[in-house]
């Protein structure tokens, strides 16, 4: 499914489809100055036309300069419609100024047949080339929900295979390539808190806690012993991480993100 550029040029003009919203990030680290900041304006809005819903956006840098083709960070358009019952989309986003090349993305997927395919690859005026395929396949099972999801990385030449199985508030993920293995186990322990530990068989080790609190709201705190702990608030329109690094007991550093959505 192709995006031209005037389909995209025609979903940005229906400025009544969509508002703005500005994000405000306080970069990770610390500055003298307000270069830590990275206001960002985000603008997008959709259209349906002979069946095929249409969307796109841009993404602008709110700063100022006499450079405006630098303010542009990326720019996205996308096609949905259903094809002999598949759901099939494509996505393509151009980053920055560089309208040379472009990141393709290509979904499908079977609602009733419950089987998905994703596809990521790179275009440009020389060649179309495919940088990762995967797949999903899902069932129910007395009461309990299985998928299996095949991954290939086609730029690396590896690939892995991700089952997972969740029934009542237990779920659990194997991960398995050439090279490693890992499981994770989520258990919610009550209508707020679920506790989710991940074992690789190279020794890796983390443990992942999330607490609602409540209107999707959220603190999420994973630990990485000897590598860092890393802490997560989502509180409406703001997101919060700090990560912290450490070795043994030692700290050495801190970095701290702030995000703030504000629509209008």
């Amino acid at each position: 499914m192709k995006i031209s550029a005037v389909a995209l040029l025609a979903i940005l003009s229906t400025a009544a489809a969509g508002r703005p919203s500005l994000t405000i990030k306080v970069s990770d680290g610390s500055f003298d100055d307000l270069d830590g900041l990275e206001p960002t304006i985000s603008w997008e809005a959709s259209t349906e036309a002979d069946g095929t819903d249409l969307s796109g956006g841009v993404d602008l840098a709110a700063r100022a300069t006499s450079d405006i083709g630098s303010l542009a960070k990326s720019i996205w358009g996308k096609a949905s419609r259903d094809v002999g019952g598949w759901g099939v989309s494509a996505r393509a986003e151009l980053e920055g100024s560089d309208l040379t090349s472009a990141e393709i993305e290509i979904d499908a997927t079977n609602e009733e047949s419950d089987i998905s395919v994703h596809l990521e690859a790179s275009a440009s005026p020389e060649a179309v080339s495919v940088n990762k395929v995967e797949g999903t396949a899902g069932f129910d099972s007395d009461g309990a929900r299985i998928t299996v999801n095949p991954r290939y990385d086609v730029g690396s030449g590896s690939g892995d295979v991700v089952l997972s199985y969740s029934k009542d508030d237990t779920s659990v993920e194997v991960t398995a390539s050439q090279d490693d293995q890992s499981v994770t186990i989520s258990q919610k322990v009550d209508d707020d808190n679920t506790i989710s530990p991940t074992v690789a068989r190279s020794g890796d080790f983390s443990v992942e806690w999330k607490r609602s609190l409540g209107d999707d709201n959220s603190v999420t705190t994973t630990l990485k012993p000897n590598e860092s702990v890393n802490v997560e608030w989502e509180d409406g329109a703001w997101t919060a991480n700090v990560n912290v690094p450490i070795d043994g007991t030692d700290i050495t550093g801190t970095n701290v993100s702030i995000k703030r959505e504000v629509a209008f």
